[in-house]
């Protein structure tokens, strides 16, 4: 992991001391990696060229433009880009189409049309294509670049369609090159067996050993494999591009695939890249007008087309590098050797590259992604992508498999289940509809609903988040016609779409927090009706889904915790703790007090009621924020004569909480008030004073009851544990053992 810069604030204040230590930093972090990057990146961009049908220079100004544009310009700080096997397929096919000059101009127009996307803000909605679509897309192109450089491998030229590379396959292994063929699959093998050699020797690069040694062994073979060739030098190649004979809609065909492709892997790519570090995240409306000044460049000069490359990227990130420093750098060696060592490269058989591309289209084809599809239901979306990116073209393809993605994801969007079935041991039915509820569910509906028979009394519950008119008309339809032959409807509805809304404007998905809001929040009914109004909903929405629970609770109960805490309106036990009815056997009081002397004979009755007779295996005791009686006992003053009487229950708590009982400390020290302090110290002592309660000391040695204190902060809505010495946070691994005093 790594981060952008290494500047300190004492560096920020000192400008020349700033300069010095970003200086240094690309001593020692950038400028290795760059050159690790560029000996990763040169046979890559050679082999990229000639899978296109490019010219060789072609590749070596992509890595160079790539490189320097887009590293002074781009808004991802350590991605690297350069030409990429994702577009070999369409650029080939372009090249094939359109010629080599009129290809370097769609090139320029790709790279204005992203600057466009770039400074219209677009650039994350590129981001909206479902990864599986992407993946797939990469696989096909894998698919088709082996399938090409196969036929490099064995000693012959690649044909165009990959139909015909398939077919042509068995009579060019009947008139294989032996030295072509020992050269790749020596190639192949390095770069597979690359990842077991020593961690030291593994900083050289794979593939960049994988050529070398091809080169070699091809010079000292019998025969004349055949090499790459590069008329004059890099200078030479440069040449402006040529405007199109013609044609202009097939044209901007090809401006469009390439400026879609390219950005939308420079950007998948520069997200990729920023999880492998935690430096500056990427501006991804500055990486593609950077993506399109390097596309212009490039076309302008006689280049690929530039992407993000992601294989450049993780491994400048391995490398550790720091800043856009080292995208530059690897830009200028490329520029240096392509210029200085031009010789070297004539040397370098195709079927080594045949081999290093081989290998590079097969990693594009990637299990994990393959389990990934399978695991979430998208195998047939990856599968048919693929087959048709390698038997079709890249953008038919993509644009199958995106159709295909979308009819999956509308077919689970808007699909809906419905059931209709009788309720056991009674003549009533009852009919769930769960789900979006459109017209496409009316077959469903209608068939189920008409399970129901006459004269039935039916419970309807819907439990959907969207409702349109035609599903609302059906279901009022069948009501009113089931009620018309003596039969009788009643309607719950838990989710969050409404049948009183389907008829008063345009279908609206329903909003699950506002459902939420509904069931946990305060009323909003302030009227004198307020409970007449809240059972009314109750019955409306909620009280058929307790009934079953209840039903068999209705002849006992089996609560596992007695439940000790205030009457203020603000505690509700049931929410705080996530439990249901017949959980809590609850018992509140001002204070959440229990008297030591006893003297209380409603919580004494109610403690020896759960105690021995519901034989309750937790006991306890909540207190809260803002307690009313504990800021009565700090203040010192009368609260009336009645209540004066019980809080004098309370002055242990107090006298604790002057004497700087240990929870007191540390609440003080969380940050809590005096008020908070005191009712945490106030739930220690009623913890001390049950522990010698003789039913609680006889329970606990029998049977192993617990006792334990909890507290409710009501501005954050957290409860802490209480001990009889501290407090502390209350997590998922603390639900697996009991909380004791």
């Amino acid at each position: 992991m790594s981060t952008d810069t290494d500047t300190t604030p004492e560096s920020d204040a000192v400008p020349g001391r700033f300069w010095s230590d970003r200086l240094s930093s690309i001593t020692r972090h950038d400028l290795p990696a760059s050159i690790v990057v560029f000996l990763v990146a040169l046979p890559l961009s050679l082999g990229i060229a000639i899978a296109s049908d490019a010219p060789i220079a072609a590749g070596l100004i992509a890595a160079a433009v790539g490189g320097i544009v887009v590293g002074f310009l781009g808004g991802s700080p350590l991605q690297v880009s350069g030409p990429a096997a994702g577009l070999t397929v369409v650029l080939a096919e372009t090249i094939h189409q359109f010629g080599w000059k009129t290809t370097c101009f769609i090139t320029v127009a790709a790279g204005l049309l992203q600057i466009m996307f770039g400074l219209s803000r677009i650039a994350r909605a590129a981001l909206a294509i479902a990864p599986v679509v992407v993946h797939a897309m990469l696989a096909g192109i894998g698919v088709t670049i082996a399938l090409q450089q196969a036929h490099v491998l064995l000693g012959g030229s690649s044909r165009g369609p990959a139909f015909e590379n398939i077919t042509e396959l068995p009579g060019q292994l009947l008139n294989l090159h032996g030295d072509d063929f020992l050269v790749g699959v020596v190639v192949i093998g390095i770069i597979v067996a690359w990842r077991w050699v020593p961690e030291r020797v593994r900083l050289i690069p794979g593939p960049l050993v994988a050529v070398l040694v091809g080169t070699v062994l091809s010079l000292v073979l019998p025969g004349d494999p055949e090499r790459i060739k590069i008329d004059g030098s890099l200078f030479d190649a440069i040449g402006l591009p040529g405007l199109p004979g013609g044609n202009w809609g097939a044209v901007a065909l090809a401006v469009l695939t390439i400026a879609l492709i390219a950005s939308v892997e420079s950007l998948l790519s520069a997200v990729a890249v920023d999880k492998l570090h935690t430096g500056k995240r990427t501006n991804f409306d500055r990486e593609l007008v950077a993506q399109g000044a390097a596309n212009i460049t490039s076309g302008m000069l006689g280049g690929l087309p530039v992407t993000g490359v992601i294989v450049r990227s993780s491994t400048n990130v391995a490398a550790g590098a720091r800043t856009q420093a080292s995208a530059i750098l690897h830009g200028v060696w490329i520029l240096v050797f392509s210029i200085a060592l031009v010789g070297v490269v004539q040397q370098v058989p195709k079927s080594a590259l045949a081999g290093l591309l081989i290998v590079v289209g097969m990693q594009l084809v990637k299990l994990a992604h393959i389990r990934l599809a399978h695991r979430t239901g998208d195998l047939a979306v990856y599968a048919v992508t693929m087959v048709c990116v390698v038997l079709l073209n890249l953008l038919e393809g993509v644009l199958i498999g995106l159709a295909l993605a979308f009819a999956m994801l509308l077919w689970r969007v808007v699909k809906v289940s419905v059931q209709a079935a009788p309720v056991a041991g009674t003549d009533r039915w009852i009919v769930t509809i769960d789900g979006t509820c459109t017209f496409l569910a009316l077959p469903k509906l209608t068939k189920e609903l008409a399970k129901v028979p006459t004269g039935t009394d039916v419970l309807v519950e819907l439990t959907v988040d969207f409702l349109d008119h035609a599903a609302y008309e059906a279901i009022h339809d069948w009501t009113r016609q089931h009620e018309s032959i003596g039969g009788k409807a009643e309607f719950v509805e838990i989710g969050t779409a409404r049948m009183e809304h389907a008829m008063t404007g345009p279908p609206r998905r329903g909003r699950a927090r506002g459902m939420l809001d509904e069931a946990l929040g305060p009323w909003r009914d302030r009227s004198d009706n307020a409970v007449a109004a809240g059972v009314a909903s109750y019955h409306r929405s909620h009280a058929h889904v307790l009934r079953p629970h209840l039903d068999e609770l209705r002849d006992r109960q089996d609560p596992h915790s007695l439940f000790l805490t205030c009457t203020d309106s603000r505690i509700v036990p049931n929410v705080i703790t996530n439990s249901g009815p017949g959980d809590l056997f609850t018992v509140r009081n001002v204070g959440n007090l229990h008297p030591a002397d006893g003297s209380d004979a409603s919580v004494e009755a109610a403690l020896s009621f759960a105690v021995d007779n519901l034989k309750v295996r937790n006991v306890v005791v909540c207190g809260h924020s803002s307690c009313g009686a504990m800021k009565a006992l700090l203040a010192g003053t009368s609260a009336g004569p009645r209540l004066d009487v019980w809080l004098a229950h309370a002055r242990p708590s107090l006298d604790a909480y002057r004497a700087e009982h240990p929870v007191r400390l540390a609440a003080a020290a969380a940050g809590y008030d005096e008020a908070a302090q005191l009712s945490m110290v106030n739930v220690a002592v009623q913890l001390e004073t049950l522990q010698h309660h003789p039913v609680m000391r006889e329970a606990v040695a029998e049977r192993g009851l617990t006792v334990s204190g909890l507290f409710f902060d009501i501005s954050t809505a957290c409860v802490l544990e209480v001990t009889a010495d501290g407090i502390s946070q209350i997590t998922d691994q603390d639900a697996a053992a009991p909380v004791t005093v």
